[in-house]
């Protein structure tokens, strides 16, 4: 009668110990591990697995994100009495949500006996994150319908998913159901709520939020995400600005804080405040973080300054993947091919893997500078490194293919790719509007629609240049109202400068004066300038001096401006005029760039400008210039002898 309560105790404290070492695996990380451990656990015939094992292995399983594994762990928890367990349930639909499997997740959630909020906001969640908003409008009610009233987490949940679906009146929605949930004290929601709005870009709301913070209650986190909301609309002054009232009420940053600053400053006017956030990343310590030294580089590159990027690449004891890819991104979006691939190849020898985004940075470096040859060696490589299968690898290569002027190519790839997304239409439209096929492109944007594919703002865009180039006025003011009246989608000043070129080619001009003063938004230069070049076409004085005066109110430096009026006061004969505008820039000192050619060469691309002499190779290429031009001299003064042109008339006689 005593031993069996001794070997029941016994075996009690032996599947303590296995969920122990179990969960101990799981949280540092080995998740591998972890289900070596189950394994021997169930090949244990004196202990098995209980409620509290199987939640630790769907974690690991989660981890490694493998559907596999997943599945078999379902099929050991279907064969135990924990089978109906709702904690073990709700792992198990957890688990499949992490592996991206939300087939099996909702089939199992569907089919559970009883469903508590943790089950309802794991599936909630997981729906949320793929911006599946019908799913989970419809899961949504399920949850009210069962009497659960939601949580913070099931509100920060829908947060996420809306800002991700930046619609910035369903996210007031959910804030307001939040505060009647009373979430509204609870600061993790609301710095949820501020980093959402941020993110749909009404930095205002989010900054109302943030003040109807308590002083008591604001955390690192809450300044942070208002930092993240000045990164989101590009605005590194705010950013600084939140950032020293932070330093003022003592919050001390930490990393997130540097790693948000950081990812403010995406253009060159911002390289001094990234210069100044750099300098504070090494005075709070964070200079020898990784994640900073990699935001370092991509910062400076998107500022325009690569040789700093690279210093502070060089600099590193430690590089991951993220660091070389970051420095080729850099030299690709400079348009350095060279130094890019040399940068690639440097990667490939320290024994670095590059991932889909290194490849993407190199195809788009040869879609931008034409080197069809290198892009297509890309393309073969990705085919070998298995990296083809992703459809942000192969738009790229559309994108590259129609730059480079092989539409053959896109047509190819685009026919034998799965899964085709809006990105990969609208890519092949504006390849198509690029090479002037507007037909095609008019096709391909009826094609997709026919598909139920919703088009996006840059979609309408593509297909608005497209009919630009063709000066198809119908066609492209249809499009433009379905966009507004159709789709719903606010024109931006891209748009705008569309409608306005096609009406000004058309010769209606006072039609797009009248369009451009009506915009809600204020025009830009591109507008006026599209606006102007309309009266150059059609000789119209008057309304070029005005837009020219509108133009130099907004770019006083610019040359185009002068040197276009100038050309339509010549063509009115106004000579007067065109001395003006010449004295004008010369008075402001405005000059005009040279023209520029370009050429390719073992992908390097060679740059050249009227009368530069300052190339490494100038002097070799002038005299070789010179040589041929002489050589054309000679031709034609012998073509031109009277002896060849009489012959010459005396043969045509004779036949």
């Amino acid at each position: 009668m005593v031993r069996p309560n001794v070997i029941q105790i016994i075996d009690r404290f032996s599947i303590a110990s296995w969920n122990s070492s179990i969960r101990e695996a799981v949280n540092q990380g080995h998740a591998q591990k972890a289900l070596i451990l189950f394994r021997q656990l169930k090949r244990n015939s004196y202990v098995q697995p209980n409620n509290l094992t199987f939640p630790f292995i769907a974690k690991a399983c989660a981890k490694l994100s493998k559907l596999k594994y997943s599945q078999m762990i379902h099929a050991s928890v279907a064969k135990s009495p924990f089978c109906s367990d709702v904690y073990v349930q709700t792992a198990l639909v957890d688990m499949y949500v992490k592996c991206s499997s939300l087939d099996h997740a909702f089939d199992l959630f569907d089919n559970m006996a009883e469903r508590d909020l943790a089950a309802w906001n794991v599936i909630i969640m997981g729906f949320a994150q793929l911006g599946f908003l019908d799913r989970v409008s419809c899961l949504f009610k399920g949850l009210r319908m069962d009497n659960i009233m939601p949580d913070a987490v099931t509100i920060m949940g829908l947060t996420q998913l809306v800002s991700g679906l930046k619609d910035t009146r369903l996210l007031s929605s959910v804030h307001c159901f939040g505060m009647k949930c009373g979430c509204a004290g609870d600061v993790t929601v609301t710095n949820t709520w501020i980093a959402g709005y941020a993110r749909c870009g009404d930095l205002f709301s989010a900054e109302m939020v943030f003040c109807g913070i308590g002083i008591d209650a604001l955390t690192v986190v809450s300044w942070n995400a208002m930092i993240v909301g000045c990164a989101c609309v590009e605005e590194p002054v705010k950013a600084l600005g939140v950032y020293q009232h932070m330093l003022l009420d003592g919050f001390r940053p930490d990393l997130c804080t540097i790693l948000n600053l950081l990812s403010s400053c995406t253009q060159p006017d911002s390289l001094f405040y990234g210069m100044l956030i750099h300098a504070q990343g090494i005075k709070v310590g964070c200079n020898e973080n990784i994640a900073v030294l990699n935001t370092l580089i991509s910062m400076y590159s998107k500022c325009g300054n690569v040789d700093m990027g690279r210093s502070v690449f060089s600099s590193m004891t430690e590089r991951t993947p993220v660091s070389w890819t970051a420095m080729i991104g850099g030299y690709s979006a400079k348009g350095d091919l060279e130094e890019a691939l040399s940068m690639f190849h440097a990667m490939e020898a320290s024994g670095e893997t590059p991932d889909f985004v290194t490849m993407i940075h190199l195809i788009s470096a040869c879609g931008q500078i034409g080197a069809l040859e290198v892009g297509k060696w890309i393309d073969n490589y990705t085919i070998l490194k298995g990296l083809k299968s992703n459809v942000m690898v192969c738009n790229a290569l559309l994108d590259m293919y129609a730059k480079c002027g092989s539409l053959r190519d896109a047509q190819e790839l685009f026919g034998t790719m799965q899964g085709k997304t809006v990105v990969s239409w609208t890519t092949m439209i504006a390849g198509y509007a690029l090479n002037g096929k507007t037909q095609a492109a008019l096709d391909y944007f009826h094609r997709m629609l026919k598909l139920g594919l919703k088009p996006n703002n840059v979609t309408f865009l593509a297909v608005l240049q497209a009919c630009t180039h063709a000066g198809l006025l119908n066609e492209g003011q249809g499009i433009f109202d379905m966009m507004i009246k159709v789709y719903r989608i606010n024109p931006g000043l891209d748009h705008y400068a569309c409608m306005t070129d096609l009406l000004g080619r058309q010769g209606r001009l006072k039609e797009a004066l009248n369009f451009i003063e009506d915009m809600p938004i204020k025009p830009d230069a591109g507008i006026w300038g599209a606006f102007l070049f309309a009266c150059k076409i059609h000789h119209n004085l008057e309304l070029g001096v005005y837009a020219t005066h509108r133009l130099l109110q907004l770019e006083s430096q610019a040359a185009a401006p002068y040197v276009e009026m100038a050309n339509i006061y010549a063509s009115a004969e106004d000579w007067d005029g065109v001395a003006a505008m010449w004295m004008k820039m010369k008075r402001k000192q405005v000059t005009k760039s040279p023209g520029q050619s370009a050429i390719l060469v073992n992908g390097k691309r060679y740059c050249f400008t009227v009368e530069d002499r300052n190339h490494s190779q100038g002097s070799q290429t002038f005299e070789t210039l010179d040589s041929l031009v002489s050589q054309l001299k000679d031709e034609v003064h012998l073509f031109c002898t009277p002896e060849l042109v009489d012959s010459s008339i005396g043969h045509e006689q004779t036949t």
